[in-house]
């Protein structure tokens, strides 16, 4: 009996030094997912609006747009983008699931012919796709210098690598973030640029300053870098926000845990002061029948 309690204890003590982690845990994820939220906030709808804009030129611009070509698709890069860590539920997974659902689905004869390859942004994808695909994993680490000009540095290299053909079309999976407590998982399609469904001209017509041609060929990478930016603060803020719902959740099992355990230990407990009870007054009778 005393060594049941000790084991109840041992476990009472394990379970609250983890309630401890995972409560710290949460609040790290709290503080790192409120500056996260203000920086997607702020670069979504500027984001969107370019990507709208940069749509509808590809559709009706008269100017030739490299980045716009349809082509033939032989060579298909897919960009993973996942976190470098774990503990976020089933954060990392359902990316991953994604990925691998869109190359049986969309690119089953490339995969078999062994034309796909995979450059993952963060360590959870790349340690996923390493055995049985071409990998290209300069940027695995690209969230720990979350910036700007590291995010256009990745799609420069993706615009030199396409207009040499090495790749025919570079698509993205990656997470949306929506709030804390949900990640939309999407795939979309980086290049070629995606044009505007419906006719072949736009129906908004722009004004160029100071000519068409000049202008679509600056403002068109700008526009990619940007809404891969973007990409990469969805999946930041969405690994934030999957890491504090599972803390959370883990702490509140944890507490669960911990009253059942207390319960066990003071059953436990009251056996083992009734047993001692009950061999103190055998053991009078025994003394009192001499």
């Amino acid at each position: 009996m005393p060594g049941q309690l000790k084991e109840v204890r041992n476990r009472i003590k394990s379970v609250q030094n983890t309630q401890q982690i995972t409560k710290a845990m949460k609040m790290v994820s709290a503080a790192k997912l409120r500056r996260a939220t203000e920086r997607i906030t702020q670069m979504r709808p500027y984001a969107n609006k370019l990507t709208e804009m940069l749509s509808n030129i590809a559709s009706g611009s008269d100017v030739t747009i490299e980045f716009a070509k349809e082509r033939e698709v032989k060579n298909v890069l897919i960009v993973v983008v996942t976190s470098d860590r774990g503990l976020a539920g089933a954060f990392n997974s359902n990316i991953i699931k994604l990925a691998k659902q869109v190359i049986s689905e969309k690119f089953e004869a490339h995969n078999k012919a062994g034309t796909i390859t995979i450059l993952p942004i963060g360590k959870k994808g790349n340690d996923a796709f390493r055995k049985g695909y071409k990998m290209h994993s300069e940027y695995v680490g690209l969230f720990s210098q979350l910036s700007f000009e590291n995010a256009a540095s990745v799609a420069e290299w993706m615009f030199d690598a396409y207009s040499k053909k090495e790749f025919d079309q570079i698509e993205i999976v990656y997470s949306q973030f929506k709030n804390a407590g949900t990640q939309l998982f999407r795939t979309e399609r980086f290049l070629p640029v995606a044009k505007t469904p419906g006719s072949g001209k736009s129906k908004i017509n722009y004004i160029f300053e100071p000519d068409q041609e000049t202008l679509v060929n600056e403002l068109v990478p700008k526009i990619l870098k940007t809404q891969l930016f973007k990409v990469l603060l969805d999946v930041n803020a969405s690994e934030h926000g999957a890491r504090m719902t599972a803390m959370d959740k883990a702490t509140e099992n944890a507490k669960e845990l911990l009253k059942d355990l207390s319960i066990k230990y003071n059953r436990a407990r009251q056996a083992a002061i009734t047993t001692e009870l009950t061999e103190i007054v055998s053991g009078a009778a025994a003394l009192t029948g001499r």
